[in-house]
């Protein structure tokens, strides 16, 4: 979903200016960069290839991944939304999801290609996103990127667990492939990631369409230019 960036006071929404220690001080923010300290960590326990330690690799995953939604409803709730979060918040998410699938692959775990796309299309929604910023748009997540990333998510902790293990149904036993069903899902968060792509595209180029019909836009351009 692509929309018009309102012009907003560069001060926060109490009136006062924060200095970047004051914003990194906050819990969000706190969360956020624990989400980004524990990535040495997830990668050292998959790459030692044991059970145990596979197993505590997707248990820090998975909280990982639970301090990314916690930092922001934090954030939402507490009014502490500050220009270091915004950073911060979705490169913690890109270096976790890249990192672990960089090592996945080292270890013959994911196929080559499956990682070349999810890369590609990172890279390329966030050259969309500077681009849409400087034009004063937010690209903000659509449903198709949320889809993404539950299946994304759910796919990784699999494949950290990666070995097979029995598990009880209740009414019958089965052995479940964990890497199996990881790829299989992140194959899934492919075909997700690639349309949601897509959306983004066809959301920025109708935004560019309707904003350079507009007069008030077409005077900024032009006032940019005489600078």
């Amino acid at each position: 979903m692509v929309r018009t960036k309102q012009k907003k006071k560069a001060a926060s929404q109490d009136g006062s200016k924060k200095s970047l220690w004051e914003e990194f001080k906050n819990l969000p923010n706190i969360l956020t960069m624990l989400r980004i300290a524990v990535i040495p960590i997830i990668c050292a326990l998959i790459w030692e290839q044991t059970p145990i330690l596979s197993y505590m690799a997707a248990w820090f995953y998975g909280l990982a991944a639970l301090t990314d939604m916690a930092d922001g409803y934090l954030a939402r709730r507490n009014n502490q939304i500050t220009v270091l979060g915004k950073f911060l918040d979705p490169l913690a998410d890109k270096l976790l999801v890249l990192s672990l699938l960089l090592v996945m692959l080292a270890l013959k775990r994911v196929p080559l290609w499956v990682v070349v796309v999810l890369v590609m299309r990172e890279i390329i929604i966030m050259g969309l996103r500077s681009i849409a910023s400087s034009e004063g748009m937010v690209i903000a997540a659509d449903t198709y990127g949320k889809i993404k990333t539950a299946f994304q998510m759910i796919a990784l902790i699999a494949m950290c667990i990666h070995y097979p293990y029995m598990v009880n149904f209740g009414i019958f036993e089965s052995e479940l492939d964990f890497n199996r069903i990881g790829v299989s899902l992140l194959y899934i968060s492919v075909f997700f990631s690639v349309y949601s792509a897509g959306e983004y595209f066809l959301g920025f180029f109708r935004e560019m369409k309707t904003l350079r019909s507009d007069p008030e836009y077409k005077k900024e351009k032009q006032s940019r230019r005489a600078k």
